[in-house]
């Protein structure tokens, strides 16, 4: 046996240790994956394997009985007068065991995610945690615009539920040796290695297709995930049924139809047959102002920032967010400042010290005319600092109505807040003077002063 390395010697001390000579695939899969291989070797595999009698079979008495096992003529000689002319083959160079690490490829995270000090829930949390909570296999396909944290939510959930999640970040180059699995040279051996999206349905943990809208034809393959089956591994003929608590999240800035407005480059139009296998999509939108104020505020009592000193620098910055976000939806404006760049301009501040060159170095990214319009907005902003609007500043608090812009998602703690829906105006609104006692809530949808009307919902 001096003719075989280091790690093909554990693999045949694993397996005589169960006190069997004989072997067939079931039962070397089961040693394998006591003692943490993944799959049976592939030289084990091989039909050029001394120990391999037949298919599916093998014979490691040989080994156990300290005896040389047979070697296969090489091809070159096969068929010469006795083989006399076989060439002695080259001594096995000694490698060490496959390192635990390589068990899997392609995931950028594989535990279970920590929790954020000061991350606020909000948003489709509660929803990703319903479904998480209900052990119930449930895909969910969540899109939005960029930096409105998408995929944070999803992990926040998952570490909330202390539930492992497996984080793929998807491109045009994705393929199915990337999520699946492929075979990979360790120690000089040719060996297994599952991808991501198998080792999630093995151990029932969460797969995250972190912008999915960015891969190609190759996302077919886990076509028998989406459905909650089974799935044949071609390379190695084994069929991995999910465990219990598997699922699968994708975020995307899109839909899944492409982009038409050039800013998130290289999407694609995905297959419809996929799309149709996420039966829920969630579209998350930015966070209401006083939502992102206490994003803000978490942020600040990360960076060291004190809160209380910079409440108005924390109230204009998402005022002058909001009102970029607003000019890009009506195509007034081709950038957009996002939530993640609201916490970046703040973490500068918290190195420097300075608001403007926070800011500055915030917004560098974009051209010279978009950063100087930019800045004037935001002086203009923290100048009035009573609205987040740039218009001539209005005493809401003396109106007698206060109209205010509320999406679907946030009409439940509107109304808790004594918001009323206008079915003639079609608009919600509130009284100045409700508005005064909640403004701080009610300045996250945009109010604006308006004529009195009472046509109220009556719920």
């Amino acid at each position: 046996m001096s003719k075989l390395n280091k790690s093909r010697r554990e693999w045949l001390d694993a397996l005589s240790a169960t006190g069997s000579v004989r072997f067939v695939t079931d039962e070397a899969l089961q040693v394998a994956n006591a003692h943490g291989w993944n799959g049976i070797p592939l030289w084990f595999r091989s039909s050029s394997c001394p120990f391999k009698k037949g298919r599916g079979f093998w014979d490691i008495s040989a080994y156990v009985n300290g005896e040389t096992a047979p070697l296969p003529a090489p091809p070159s000689v096969i068929g010469l007068k006795g083989g006399a002319n076989a060439p002695t083959p080259a001594p096995a160079v000694e490698s060490a065991p496959a390192s635990p690490v390589m068990q899997m490829a392609g995931a950028e995270a594989r535990i279970v995610p920590e929790k954020m000090d000061g991350y606020v829930k909000w948003g489709h949390h509660k929803t990703v945690a319903t479904i998480l909570a209900s052990g119930e296999f449930y895909p969910g396909y969540v899109t939005g615009l960029s930096g409105n944290g998408k995929t944070t939510m999803i992990m926040q959930a998952a570490a909330d539920a202390n539930r492992e999640i497996y984080r793929v970040n998807i491109t045009a180059q994705t393929d199915e040796d990337d999520l699946i699995g492929g075979f990979r040279l360790l120690n000089g051996d040719t060996v297994w290695v599952d991808g991501p999206a198998v080792v999630a349905a093995k151990k029932g943990a969460i797969l995250l297709l972190d912008e999915i809208d960015l891969g190609g034809p190759a996302l077919m393959c886990l076509q028998p995930l989406l459905e909650g089956n089974g799935i044949f591994v071609k390379k190695t003929g084994e069929y991995v049924v999910p465990a219990a608590g598997f699922n699968i999240f994708a975020t995307a800035n899109t839909k899944g139809k492409g982009d038409e407005t050039g800013s998130f480059a290289h999407t694609g139009i995905m297959n419809e047959a996929m799309l149709d296998r996420f039966p829920v999509t969630l579209e998350q939108p930015y966070a209401t102002e006083a939502t992102e104020k206490k994003i803000l505020k978490g942020k600040c009592q990360k960076f060291g920032v004190d809160v209380n000193a910079e409440e108005n620098f924390i109230a204009d910055l998402v005022a002058w967010a909001n009102n970029i976000r607003k000019s890009y939806e009506v195509g007034a404006s081709t950038e957009i400042i996002t939530t993640r760049r609201l916490e970046s301009i703040m973490k500068a501040f918290a190195i420097f010290g300075d608001h403007g060159k926070a800011i500055e170095m915030g917004i560098s990214r974009f051209d010279e005319q978009t950063k100087a319009d930019m800045l004037k907005l935001y002086e203009k902003i923290s100048g009035e600092r009573a609205t987040a609007t740039i218009e001539e500043v209005n005493d809401l608090t003396q109106s007698a109505r206060v109209n205010l812009n509320v999406p679907y998602a946030a009409k439940e703690e509107a109304k808790a807040h004594g918001a009323k829906w206008d079915d003639v105006e079609r608009t919600w609104y509130t009284t100045g003077e409700n508005y005064a006692e909640n403004k701080d809530f009610f300045d996250g949808f945009a109010p604006t002063a308006s004529q009195e009307n009472t046509n109220a919902c009556p719920w």
